[in-house]
Order: C-alpha cells, then sequence, then structure tokens
C-alpha cells in the first residue's frame, strides 16, 4: 500500500467538508467559508494523505497549516477513522516538520483541546509541549491548551510583545501565534503589565466611550509607555468633525476613485487592521487605517456633490457576523505575520528610532553620508534606528522616538507624522508645533517684532487690501517671501513697482498674504545650528555664484549652491550667538537652524528652520562624530525624562 502527501485544491472542498464532520465536534469543525479560505490563501495549506491499492486513491486525511513570520501554526489534523490504524496522522506530522525545516521557521504550534489527554499525550510523543491554557478557547467551558514545538535553529526573538486586549478572551477565538490575548481587567490591574516594557497593545475592547474599560486601556497603556492602537488622541478623533472633515478633503481623490460609478447615496466601509474585503477599496482602506489608526473601524460615506465621510466609528468584535469573524481571522494573521513585527536584532537596544525620510528627495536635510553618521551614533547611544517613509504612519506605534529627515510643511505628511507620533507619546524632532512656528514667515514676523528681535525692515501685504498705489511708498529693492517657501523658494528680488506687481500676482494665488522685507545684501548668510536651546554648530553659507541667494535654482548645475565655512562655535561673534540664541528660544526647544545677516555691525535674524540641514562634509567638519552623538544623546535624554519624570515630583514628607 502506497501513501501519498499532496497539496489540496478547491476539487477537494467537498471532502474536506466531510472529513470535517466525521472527526471534529460541532464547536470544533471548520464552516466552508474557512475551508475555502485556507485552500486560497498565501498564508495557509491544506495536505492530503491517500491511501493507493493498486489503481484505486483514497482520501485518508488531511492537514490544515498556517504560516506566520517565524511559526508555523498546525491548525488541524484529522485521519478518517478505518485509516487511523495506518499511522497516517504520524506521517503528516513528520511531514509538517519537515517542511517548517525547509522553510525555516523556529518553531511549530497548535491547540488541543484541553480536556483530551490522549491527544495531547500523542502530541507529546513528537516533543510538543504545553506553554499555556486558552480559557473558553472552542465554546464556552472548552478550552484548549497551547502547544510548542521548538526546531532546532532558532532566530532571535522580536524586541517588543505584542499584545491584544479583550474584554472576554473566550469570545475571542483566533489568537494568532505570535499575539498574547489578555483580559482588559488583567491589563489593567495586573502588575506585570504595569511593569512590563517594549509592548505593543491593540485595544479590541468593545467600547472606547469616555471612562469606559476600553478608554483606561489606552489611556494606562499609553502612561505604561506602551505602543497602543486606537490611542486616546485616535479615540477622541471620532467624534472631532473637523478632524473628520479635514481627513476626508485628504483621501478625497482616492473616495472620489473608489465610489466612482456607485449609484447609492450612503456606503459603508468596514476595515480590519487596514484591509477590507473589496479589493477595489483595498488602497482607501490601508490609507484611512493610517490616519484613524484602529484595529476594527467602520467608515461611513455619503454624496452631496461628491463623496464624503460623514461618520468614522469603532466596530465591536463581539458584534461582527460569523464569516466577518473569518475574514478578521485571515486579515490579522496577515496583519501579524508582516515583516514590521518581527524586526531581528543583533544587540540588545534600549530604544527604537524611526527616521523619516524621503528616498525621491533631490534636496534633503541630511545627505546619505549623514544618514549612515546618525545611524552609526544611534547605535552607539543604544538606540535601533530604521528608516521609514510617508507610508509607514501606521507604524509609529512600533518606536520610541521620530527623527524628521526631510523638508516639513504644515499642509503635508511630515506635520502628520509629527503630530500623529507626539499624541502616540513619542519623542519627536521636529515637534508639530515648531513645524507650525517654523514653516510661516508671517508667524515668525509677528513673533521676532513682538519680542524685539532684530529683522530686515518687513511689511505685511494682504492680497484684499493691497493696492497699485502702495508700491509707490515702499523702498526698492525688497524681497519678496512666500509664508511657507523653503529652501530659498518662493522668495523673489524685485527692484521697482512694476516687478513688485508682477511678482504679487503669482505670489497671491498662492497665499492670502506676503511678506514685503528690506534687502540687506552681504557675502554670506550666518547658520548656526541650536538644539535643546544650545549652539551646535555655526557655518558661513555665501551666497551662490552671481546670485543674491544662497540657491540659484534657475542657475547651471555646478553654480546652483554657493560655498559653504564651518566654524567652531567659539569663533563666532557673541552678538551673532546672542540673536541666534534668543530667536530660536521662541520656536521651542527642538533643532533648529538660524538664519543671520551681519551688516554694518548690526545682526538681523532672517529666518528660522524647524529642521535644519546636517550633510556629511559641510555641518559635521568641526564636531566630526560629535555632532551626531549629541543629536542622539539629545533624543536619549528626552526619552529617560519623559519616562522617569516622577523622579522630579517630590515625595510626601515620611
Amino acid at each position: 500500500m502506497e501513501v501519498k502527501i499532496s497539496r489540496a485544491s478547491l476539487n477537494e472542498l467537498q471532502f474536506l467538508e466531510e472529513l470535517e464532520k466525521t472527526c471534529f465536534i460541532e464547536i470544533q469543525r471548520s464552516s466552508r467559508r474557512m475551508l475555502r479560505l485556507s485552500l486560497t490563501s498565501q498564508f495557509q495549506d491544506v495536505f492530503l494523505i491517500s491511501v493507493q491499492n493498486g489503481k484505486e486513491e483514497t482520501y485518508a486525511g488531511a492537514m490544515v497549516v498556517h504560516y506566520h513570520k517565524r511559526t508555523l501554526r498546525l491548525y488541524s489534523i484529522a485521519i478518517l477513522p478505518q485509516f487511523r490504524s495506518l499511522k497516517l496522522g504520524k506521517k503528516l506530522m513528520a511531514y509538517c516538520f519537515e517542511r517548517a525545516e525547509l522553510m525555516k521557521f523556529e518553531k511549530v504550534s497548535l491547540e488541543a483541546m484541553a480536556s483530551n489527554k490522549s491527544l495531547i499525550s500523542w502530541y507529546e510523543q513528537f516533543g510538543f509541549k504545553v506553554t499555556g491554557v486558552l480559557s473558553d478557547y472552542y465554546a464556552a467551558g472548552y478550552d484548549a491548551v497551547k502547544m510548542i514545538y521548538q526546531l532546532p535553529v532558532q532566530s532571535e526573538k522580536s524586541s517588543k510583545e505584542n499584545i491584544i486586549v479583550v474584554d472576554n478572551p473566550g469570545q475571542f477565538k483566533f489568537v494568532p501565534d505570535n499575539i498574547q490575548v489578555v483580559p482588559a481587567k488583567k491589563y489593567i490591574n495586573t502588575k506585570k503589565y504595569q511593569e512590563l516594557r517594549n509592548a505593543r497593545i491593540f485595544n479590541l475592547c468593545s467600547s472606547y466611550k469616555y471612562q469606559s474599560t476600553g478608554y483606561y486601556v489606552s489611556l494606562l497603556a499609553s502612561a505604561r509607555d506602551h505602543r497602543v492602537v486606537p490611542s486616546v488622541t485616535t479615540i477622541g478623533d471620532f467624534k472631532n468633525a473637523s478632524v473628520i472633515k479635514s481627513i476626508s478633503t485628504e483621501v478625497d481623490e482616492l473616495i472620489q476613485k473608489a465610489f466612482n460609478g456607485i449609484a447609492e447615496k450612503k456606503v459603508s466601509l468596514n476595515i480590519y487592521f487596514g484591509q477590507t474585503e473589496d479589493r477595489r477599496l483595498k488602497q482607501l482602506a490601508g490609507k484611512l487605517y493610517m490616519l484613524f489608526e484602529t484595529p476594527l473601524l467602520q467608515v461611513h460615506f455619503v454624496k452631496e456633490d461628491n463623496w464624503m465621510i460623514y461618520r468614522v466609528q469603532p466596530l465591536n468584535v463581539n458584534k461582527l457576523p460569523v464569516e466577518h469573524k473569518e475574514l478578521l481571522e485571515q486579515f490579522m494573521e496577515n496583519f501579524f505575520s508582516k515583516k514590521r513585527f518581527h524586526i531581528p536584532r543583533l544587540k540588545n537596544y534600549k530604544y527604537d528610532l524611526a527616521v523619516l525620510v524621503n528616498p525621491e528627495e533631490k534636496n534633503p536635510p541630511s545627505n546619505k553620508k549623514a544618514l549612515e553618521k546618525f545611524k552609526a551614533a544611534a547605535d552607539r547611544a543604544g538606540f535601533y534606528m530604521e528608516y521609514i517613509t510617508k507610508d509607514d504612519i501606521n507604524r509609529l506605534s512600533e518606536f520610541d522616538a521620530l527623527f524628521i529627515r526631510e523638508t516639513t510643511n504644515v499642509n503635508d505628511y511630515t506635520y502628520r507624522f509629527s503630530r500623529t507620533a507626539y499624541a502616540e507619546g513619542l519623542v519627536v524632532i521636529d515637534d508639530p508645533w515648531s513645524i507650525l512656528r517654523c514653516s510661516n514667515k508671517i508667524y515668525l514676523y509677528e513673533r521676532m517684532v513682538l519680542n524685539r528681535i532684530p529683522i530686515p525692515a518687513s511689511r505685511v501685504l494682504a492680497k484684499s487690501q493691497f493696492k497699485p498705489t502702495d508700491a509707490d511708498a515702499l523702498v526698492y529693492p525688497l524681497v519678496l517671501k512666500q509664508p511657507d517657501g523653503s529652501f530659498s523658494k518662493g522668495v523673489s528680488k524685485v527692484h521697482n513697482k512694476e516687478e513688485l506687481q508682477e511678482s504679487l500676482r503669482i505670489l497671491f494665488k498662492k497665499s492670502e498674504l506676503i511678506i514685503a522685507q528690506q534687502f540687506l545684501p552681504s557675502d554670506f548668510d550666518w547658520r548656526i545650528g541650536i538644539l535643546d536651546g544650545q549652539p551646535l554648530y555655526a557655518c558661513k553659507y555665501y551666497m551662490a555664484k552671481g546670485h543674491w541667494q544662497i540657491y540659484n535654482w534657475k542657475g547651471k548645475k555646478d553654480d546652483m549652491e554657493g560655498m559653504s565655512e564651518t566654524l567652531p562655535v567659539s569663533e563666532v561673534p557673541e552678538k551673532v550667538l546672542k540673536v541666534a540664541l534668543k530667536g530660536a528660544s521662541l520656536m521651542g526647544d527642538g533643532l533648529y537652524g538660524v538664519d543671520l545677516k551681519e551688516v554694518n555691525g548690526e545682526v538681523f535674524l532672517i529666518e528660522i528652520n524647524d529642521n535644519p540641514n546636517i550633510d556629511s562634509g559641510i555641518e559635521d567638519l568641526v564636531l566630526k562624530k560629535t555632532l551626531y552623538d549629541r543629536v542622539m544623546e539629545s533624543f536619549l535624554n528626552r526619552i529617560e525624562l519623559s519616562r522617569n519624570i516622577t523622579r522630579f515630583i517630590a515625595a510626601d514628607p515620611v
């Protein structure tokens, strides 16, 4: 008699259904939908075992396995009663181990009915060990045991624990292999979780209402420095009409494309861990998950002139229809098998640092060599540093700090990254208020004037009030500045009222207000880098060849940028440092680049940048690697201060 093991297809669905009915009691059976999912999913396989007598081949049993990042999960194994004397179960088990080793898994896991002692003993003979009990796993009163077989070759474990918090674990049937499921009351009240470090919390409680259990899970997770989804900030956003309206505008193009041609006036979209059943809505679902990071989410759309979001609400896992619970299982398996939850570490880092970069940016704040030096400094400081991009906003909860190294703007994703990271409790440079303050020259003008910091003579020109005759009262040449310009873009020089009117015609299309500033000619601008209220580096940026700015975007490639000179901070005139430090202090305590001009013995503040250039070979020429170490030291100090704030609170007298 020949025994054969092969991968099953949809043609064997009927046999698999009959096998389930024959071998399992009702509470353990997989539905037809689940079996179909196992046969079609890229994260699962079904293997058939058959016996052949002569030319006749008969199916005798089957095995279903799920593939996780490091674990092969033996979901079910069944042999028809008439074939059990042939020890086919052992053959399937041997095949399971062979496959696990071939695919370089670390371990094989399974669940078994806790009351079935003979089955547990059967698994133990293969080397499986009971690692835990899953209460009410199959149904009320029907517990399961979790069993693990550790394969000989092991990889290092992920550095963070992933925990799903629910009201009642007995109602949560699917347990991803690399996830703990913890009752909400236990998470809130148990000392173990109060003291746990490096945890990611996925809050699936039935309600997030203010002062509900679910609300306190997210609140306490934040207080414990656990990365929690959803955060308390996200919970608040559900009821914030202005936030919903803003997000609706941000994803407007995706919304219109997704629902184009739909006759209904109202549509609801269920999103499970960033995924949805309708493939046409996959991109929209992923984007909305990034913006409203919540495990189970329902977004309601209404069509007026165009489609728009009118309500966003979390979903209760216990109230999902049966077919959607099976869908949730698939999506969770996909979500938790992704690389981001299993980043191997070659050493035990204390904290995780995300660095936001844009690989396509032509003029980033730090060049590639500088980023490499930041990474080396991060390693020295005990940080695991990882580069992330604009598509990784849903990953922020994995990190302890965020360092933005691409050009920031209030109206793009860099600000949302900063705001979200800060709301999640991460240490952030650039922080959201620094981006808001530094990115708008109107704010800068008002702030400097109010605090009597010398700036070139300036005037705000308003589109609604400016008249052609007003040009006669101005002194030329003038520098016109678009409020949110950067790297010398959005800045023009005019020599007379005709040039002024032409430039304003263009600039007023983008902004209601424009800054007109006295032109102060100089050979170079000072740039003082400031971190934590202290000078970090000092540079002289010389004007581009034949141009009045540091950057000449219309010049030839070799002449676009002027030369630079880096000096020790001790060689900078005291009056330059004084103005730079005072100006930066009005923005915050982050990392700033203050631009100044020194003309006829006077110092004028020109601009404050919230994410100044730190390029290898320019700003680091004096301090070299110490510059990068000081930035990492700042991150470390900020994290330690935020997590040990109780040290600075006076204790009650004894």
